[in-house]
């Protein structure tokens, strides 16, 4: 009774096309190509190729260049991090930067992803509780199905809750933005929007309000930043002055005690007020408490408070430079949606715009750059144009912004176009929208490693959006801050 429940609101999947189900014919070993690239002198070839990635070229850039100097959109390189303190670290990878190419990351067949979320680069399991969280877990690994089962079943259990408590979270944002702007011309959303999040997550996925200490519900947001700013830090390029980036902030792993005593504030946390959830997790899916607690931290602060603090300002920023979009959203929102209606996740199903908007906005902007998988076996890899002969232990590595903006999947790929995904012809384009380890057309189960959320994502986004335009006739905005809100008249 409580599954036919919860499933019957839980947010709709988009229906997958035949293409999506037949999967391509094996290629044919006759027209095999090697693969171009290298990886240079050993210490030398990885340190050039990653002052390139993050300093002379940035990453996007990186990528392009070596598409265009092999012309191939699968070549080997380097990607950090890299020497000298990661002396256990291989940067040697095979890149996959078309679609076709792509969509080997995401069969398990072909591949594992044991280790493997941010490249052979394994952040310390000391972030975790000494514990490979089910992110790390390889679907070949008894522990991911328990784990994988487990965060299914919070997010099932939480779709009764999502919509109402969402709204209330982003109405605390709206309502601190809007006493900002009173006092300023100016006003940032970063943290009142975190605030939010965080507050709207806990409440759902781990069934503490965060009222319940005074501590956590002023700053957890801030421990969750901190502790993943730490963990990410050799990976990602945060753009302050160079050479100063590279010497002190890529150079070496950071140590976990830094975050020590956050992360056992937060743990605390959720031992002290989320026992219904962890109890289910020891008894319905055999796992320890100290697991459940770790990996519902995982799940709370890394997949989903940390996806969503990397996409909802750009979906802002996005919307907030357009006025014209914004006058088609506000239409179509106001014409299918009552005004004051209560929005629950069937009631904006039927918001194609807005739902085009969240996917044009994931592909060309996806929250985690890099998607990474080690070949199970040798295998035969196909691009568009050739045959590449993969090998066991390879590395694969695809740039999703690149991957997304396939010229022979995308019309005009680095052109914003607001109803991509409508009609017939935009969801058959879903079947190449990866953001979610996955094709948005696919659904989540244990056997695989794609997003268990990733239908919640996108519903979430789309009731942001319907919200915003419920409250407000226009915003404007940028990347990190709001200069001006008209209230819906």
């Amino acid at each position: 009774m409580l599954s036919s429940t919860v499933m019957s609101v839980s947010p709709r999947v988009p229906s997958p096309s035949p293409s999506s189900l037949t999967p391509p014919p094996p290629p044919s070993s006759a027209s095999v190509r090697a693969i171009p690239g290298g990886y240079g002198w050993p210490v030398l070839g990885p340190l050039a190729d990653r002052l390139e990635y993050f300093w002379f070229q940035g990453p996007e850039k990186f990528f392009r260049k070596r598409i265009e100097k092999y012309n191939s959109t699968v070549f080997r390189t380097n990607v950090p991090p890299t020497f000298p303190f990661f002396v256990d670290v291989n940067p040697n990878v095979i890149a996959v930067l078309d679609c076709k190419s792509f969509s080997f990351l995401f069969d398990m067949d072909l591949v594992e992803k044991k280790n493997v979320l941010v490249g052979d680069f394994m952040p310390s399991v000391k972030y975790t509780g000494d514990i490979r969280v089910c992110a790390y877990l390889d679907t070949a690994e008894t522990q991911h199905s328990k784990v994988k089962s487990f965060a299914m079943d919070i997010l099932k259990r939480s779709s009764s809750i999502w919509a109402s408590e969402f709204i209330a979270g982003m109405d605390a944002m709206w309502d601190t933005l809007d006493a900002d702007l009173a006092k300023s011309q100016s006003a940032s959303y970063i943290f009142p929007l975190q605030r939010g999040i965080f507050n709207f997550l806990t409440k759902c996925l781990v069934g503490a309000d965060t009222s319940a200490s005074p501590e956590i519900a002023k700053s957890g947001y801030a421990m969750l930043n901190r502790w993943l700013f730490l963990q990410l830090l050799p990976t990602v390029s945060i753009n302050v002055l160079q050479p100063l980036e590279e010497i002190f902030l890529h150079s070496f792993p950071y140590p976990f005690f830094l975050v020590k005593g956050d992360y056992s504030k937060l743990y605390d946390f959720i031992e002290k007020h989320g026992q219904a959830v962890i109890q289910r997790g020891e008894t319905e899916f055999n796992l320890s408490k100290e697991e459940t607690i770790h990996n519902l931290l995982f799940v709370l602060g890394f997949n989903a408070f940390g996806g969503f603090s990397v996409y909802f300002p750009t979906l802002i920023s996005t919307l907030g430079s357009d006025p014209e979009l914004q006058a088609k959203l506000r239409e179509e929102v106001r014409s299918k949606i009552k005004p004051g209606a209560k929005l629950t996740f069937e009631s904006v199903k039927d918001l194609e715009l807005v739902s085009s908007v969240v996917y044009e906005t994931l592909r060309l902007n996806p929250p985690v750059p890099n998607q990474f998988a080690r070949a199970r076996k040798d295998f035969l890899l196909s691009s568009h144009d050739s045959v590449f002969e993969i090998k066991k232990g390879d590395l694969l590595c695809g740039f999703q912004k690149l991957a997304m903006r396939d010229p022979k999947i995308f019309d005009n790929p680095e052109t914003f176009i607001a109803d991509r995904f409508t009609k017939e012809k935009g969801r058959e384009l879903l079947n190449y929208l990866f953001w979610s380890n996955g094709p948005q057309t696919g659904s989540p189960t244990e056997a695989n490693k794609q997003c268990a959320a990733k239908d919640y994502v996108t519903t979430t986004a789309i009731l942001f959006v319907t919200h915003m335009y419920q409250r407000y006739d226009s915003v404007t905005a940028g990347a990190s801050s709001i200069t001006a809100l008209e209230k819906a008249k």
